[in-house]
């Protein structure tokens, strides 16, 4: 990665968003953080392959703003590759993560740069998040914020939400980028590594809108998630710095068997009822 940069008196924020075929959303994703009260921020926007007007809207945008940068995928890579072509792109002392299709809310960054900044030990930090559908709440995913509570949840499930993640760039450089074999539930295996050499943590406030897709419910997608989740818990089931007890077992054998009996759609309403 490049040098870390800090202007302004205050660290470079890098906010990384790939984008594939969303030009229904994302320019108002876009907008949410070009809004935000924390001014020094690059924001990298890489469409991945896209074959609508993503890219379009992408370069009208960065006509008008020269802290985004386009960078424009050949063909459609996926998530963990583009986030990885962002992150060997980018400056900042933080790397926020934001959805094509998720709004941050104006504070996001500010929050969230100041709380690393007093906290050096964190490596990453989350926060709550509001469920939408693009028309209406449908309620707040909320997470707990102290480290060991984290450490436990993380065998069940995943203990910061993606979409509202900032992360020391030095992490990366630590423990290398996201892992491209896991096509879904990268994030997971992200923290797992990053509670190796640092604390987890989220902020007890909505920070980020969070659009519920329906359709990301059913189909061979949802399963291939659920199976890489139940791997990547099971390859940390004897890291010294987490602590899977029998509880946690029973749990993610019950949830292995689920993946093969259960239909995806039955276990997404079950989960979002009792989750959120």
């Amino acid at each position: 990665m490049k040098k870390r940069q800090k202007r302004e008196g205050k660290p470079l924020v890098s906010v990384v968003m790939p984008a594939y075929n969303s030009e229904k959303t994302i320019g108002e994703a876009i907008e949410s953080i070009l809004n935000q009260t924390y001014k020094n921020f690059e924001f990298i926007i890489i469409n991945d392959g896209s074959t609508d007007k993503t890219l379009e809207i992408i370069k009208s945008y960065a006509k008008k703003d020269k802290r985004i940068i386009v960078l424009d995928n050949e063909k459609n890579f996926g998530i963990p590759k583009t986030r990885n072509i962002a992150l060997k792109k980018s400056k900042g002392k933080y790397i926020a993560i934001q959805d094509s299709d998720d709004i941050s809310l104006s504070k996001r960054l500010e929050k969230q740069a100041e709380f690393l900044e007093r906290n050096p030990n964190v490596g990453v930090v989350g926060s709550f998040m509001e469920i939408f559908d693009g028309h209406k709440k449908r309620g707040i995913r909320k997470y707990p914020e102290k480290d060991k509570e984290l450490r436990k949840m993380i065998f069940f499930v995943c203990p910061i939400g993606q979409p509202a993640a900032m992360i020391r760039a030095s992490v990366f450089e630590k423990i290398g980028l996201f892992d491209e074999r896991f096509s879904q539930t990268e994030d997971l295996d992200l923290w797992f590594r990053i509670g190796n050499e640092y604390k987890l943590s989220n902020l007890q406030e909505v920070l980020i809108k969070y659009r519920y897709n329906p359709k990301s419910s059913t189909g061979t997608k949802t399963k291939a998630m659920e199976k890489f989740a139940f791997d990547i818990r099971w390859k940390n089931r004897k890291n010294k710095n987490y602590k899977f007890g029998i509880l946690a077992m029973i749990y993610n054998f019950l949830h292995l068997i689920s993946i093969y009996l259960v239909p995806s759609k039955i276990k997404f309403f079950l989960f979002t009822k009792i989750r959120d």
